[in-house]
């Protein structure tokens, strides 16, 4: 690794000006378009990163310790708290020196809408006061007032739908229009999900699995309610009951959670919150049934935890109208 001398890097005529004046050097402000991002953290953990960090089109440069023109440079840091003193002075004289310095999850997170969750470490959930969901009352009684006020004005309006669903489900396959099924919610308390049948009533005979595109469990009437999610209607309810949110992300089932949680770090803190009838995730991400598929919904999740508003709850909720109006089902 290059050395660097973090005496040199501090004798600069500008850092001296501002240094005398008693004030230090504003980051710039910049856009996250950048070309070159500038990564630095231990060594034991540059594989980890390169391996998460290949896909994204941006070009990182890791632990470039001779770099010397700091401004309007972009720096990111991972696990800072494993370098050495000197090298965590760099990063603290870098942001005097003009350049954004901000952890990289963060960074990432800014940009690219959603959270590297391959990434995460404890750190990342011990600023609660950054989940404004979490710890805001407010915000809390707010999506609970809001969720009431949805779900009753749209059982109302989709009631003639769901009538229809459930004559035409009755007519296509034997067995009841209307299941049951444990999922995982807030706090991880189960709870009974509430949904129109979209599979053959014996789908799950040889044990659970995950639900496939072109699914040959899901019957005719249910390719069509999964698509346009009229199966979702009936978890309206649930809303209504508590159970669940409008937004939120979707709830998973006991068996596919124990076994996800092995290979997605942190992956139960999804149930901080009550899961919802749509999320970021099911508008942002396509239809999918693998691991590696609920790695990247757990992305969006995460991220939708961290930032969520009411303003973003409504983006999600139009844009899920969207799909429903023209089929574009995920």
């Amino acid at each position: 690794m290059p050395e660097f001398n973090l005496a040199h890097k501090l004798d600069t005529p500008l850092l001296s000006s501002q240094l005398k004046k008693g004030r230090s050097v504003r980051a710039p402000k910049y856009a996250y378009n950048s070309i070159d991002v500038y990564v630095f953290c231990p060594e034991d953990k540059l594989e980890l990163l390169k391996r998460s960090l290949i896909n994204y089109d941006v070009n990182f440069i890791f632990n470039d310790y001779s770099l010397k023109n700091l401004d309007k440079k972009i720096i990111t840091h991972f696990d800072n708290s494993s370098l050495s003193d000197e090298k965590r002075n760099f990063l603290v004289a870098a942001t005097e020196l003009g350049a954004w310095v901000e952890p990289l999850v963060s960074y990432l997170d800014k940009r690219m809408g959603y959270t590297e969750v391959t990434l995460l470490q404890s750190s990342y959930f011990l600023h609660q006061k950054a989940f404004s969901i979490l710890n805001t009352k407010r915000t809390q009684v707010a999506k609970r007032i809001i969720d009431l006020i949805l779900a009753s004005i749209l059982l109302i309006l989709f009631s003639p739908i769901a009538l229809i669903t459930y004559l035409f489900i009755k007519f296509d396959s034997p067995g009841p229009a209307i299941f049951k099924q444990k999922r995982v919610g807030q706090y991880n308390e189960e709870f009974n999900v509430i949904k129109f049948r979209s599979m053959r009533i014996d789908a799950e005979v040889n044990g659970a699995k995950w639900a496939e595109k072109n699914d040959e469990r899901i019957t005719k009437v249910g390719q069509f309610i999964r698509k346009t999610r009229i199966d979702e209607i009936p978890q309206l309810i649930n809303v209504i009951r508590g159970e669940m949110s409008i937004v939120g992300p979707r709830p998973e089932r006991e068996v596919f959670i124990e076994e996800l949680e092995k290979v997605i770090p942190y992956y139960r803190f999804r149930h901080a919150v009550k899961p919802g009838v749509t999320g970021l995730a099911q508008i942002s991400y396509p239809y999918g049934a693998s691991v590696e598929d609920a790695i990247w919904k757990h992305k969006y999740d995460i991220h939708y935890i961290k930032h969520h508003s009411t303003i973003v709850d409504m983006k999600i909720l139009l844009k899920t109208i969207k799909v429903v109006i023209f089929g574009q089902g995920r």
